[in-house]
């Protein structure tokens, strides 16, 4: 087995390292979270919804003002026009003579007896040229009318 042997001595002497530059403290960066962002946007926005609706709120209170105001007008208006005032008399001493009118007579114009098409029976349509006028509708035969030459035509045959 062989013998370990020491390493050599060196004459050199040791060199003094030099010591890296000391770096300066890290200086952290403002972080920008979605969270705050979004917080101060609801701030805002909720500021704009209250301030909305203080000014709706004004703006009703303004209109109902308004509208009180307007009642009040026509209740004085209305108050000093029915205080009961006296009438005149009538003149008698001229009595009235109605005057004739000078507008034409209006013509008269024949009433259309006639049953529209689609208002009658199918069995009984007929136009209105047929029947010329009421004497025609005496001569129409009646459902017991009809059934009774019904009845004669298959006896004759």
């Amino acid at each position: 087995m062989p013998i370990a042997q020491g390493l050599p001595w060196t004459t050199d002497e040791p060199k003094c390292l030099i010591k890296p530059p000391v770096k300066k403290n890290t200086i952290p960066i403002d972080l920008k979270l979605h969270s705050d962002i979004r917080a101060v946007e609801r701030a805002r926005f909720s500021h704009q919804v209250a301030e909305k609706g203080r000014l709706i709120k004004q703006y009703k209170m303004e209109r109902e003002r308004q509208q009180k105001l307007e009642e009040e007008e026509e209740i004085k208006r209305l108050r000093k026009e029915l205080i009961p005032k006296a009438q005149l008399m009538p003149y008698f001493d001229r009595p009235f003579v109605p005057r004739r009118s000078e507008k034409q007579p209006t013509v008269p114009r024949e009433p259309k007896f006639c049953i529209p098409r689609h208002k009658t029976i199918k069995c009984c349509r007929m136009s209105c040229n047929d029947m010329s006028g009421p004497s025609q509708l005496q001569h129409l035969p009646s459902s017991v009318e009809k059934a009774e030459a019904l009845y004669k035509n298959r006896i004759l045959q």
